[in-house]
């Protein structure tokens, strides 16, 4: 059996396997099954994207494969990674599920799933979602009409209430006691999904900020800009 669960996650061209929809509603199910086994009981995940094109369909095929084997999710639409984490372990939910692929071209997306104590998901229940996965070998290719869909935040005030959460624990209780004013500061968001929470998050602390790349199109994540382009002019 093939690995599809690395030290990050599972991670590829999205549309493809096995980031294709079907694979990822199959990993939702699978998730949702394993969970109940060990609780006993109907269990609650907690979901968050970065800003590709793709992360909301694969947030929409995640969400309809827990549904099906019994789960509840939350989303908390756009978030970084920490984010999840932190909201995984204090709402409190079973698990939490970032998709995103980190600094990856806007073309590829990925898949990393956290235990209830922000850590990664343990390896025997990785193995146990990949055994379901090749036992259900769904395969397609998505076309246009598929690649353009989008998750609709049917509970959009939920969402916003979960990053305020999250917002609120870096400024109160990492941030506590700590002031940037008078400070001055320019932020490359790299189209990505802290563009909105790091802008916000320094300014409650008391910084001017100046914010660059923050006009995420789901295609220019990490384009000639973030970590990998510090020389790059902003876009």
């Amino acid at each position: 059996m093939t690995k599809l669960f690395g030290t990050d996650g599972m991670r590829g061209e999205a549309g493809s396997f096995p980031l294709d929809a079907a694979t990822v509603e199959t990993v939702g199910a699978s998730l949702a099954r394993r969970l109940t086994e060990r609780l006993g009981r109907a269990p609650s995940v907690v979901i968050g994207r970065d800003t590709r094109e793709s992360s909301g369909w694969l947030e929409q095929a995640l969400v309809a494969g827990l549904a099906r084997a019994g789960a509840t999710s939350k989303s908390a639409g756009v978030i970084t990674t920490p984010g999840v984490a932190f909201l995984g372990r204090t709402l409190p939910a079973d698990a939490g599920v970032v998709i995103s692929a980190s600094h990856n071209a806007y073309r590829d997306n990925g898949i990393k799933i956290f235990a209830p104590s922000g850590r990664k998901l343990d390896e025997e229940t990785e193995r146990l979602i990949e055994s379901d996965v090749f036992r259900n070998p769904i395969r397609f290719s998505l076309t246009d009409t598929d690649r353009s869909l989008r998750v609709v935040e049917t509970e959009a005030d939920e969402a916003s209430d979960l990053r305020s959460r999250y917002s609120d624990f870096l400024v109160d209780e990492i941030g506590r006691d700590l002031s940037l004013r008078g400070i001055r500061l320019v932020l490359d968001c790299a189209n990505g999904a802290a563009f909105k929470l790091a802008p916000e998050l320094f300014e409650r602390l008391g910084a001017t900020v100046t914010t660059i790349n923050n006009q995420p199109d789901g295609r220019n994540i990490n384009l000639e800009c973030g970590a990998l382009h510090t020389g790059s002019s902003p876009r």
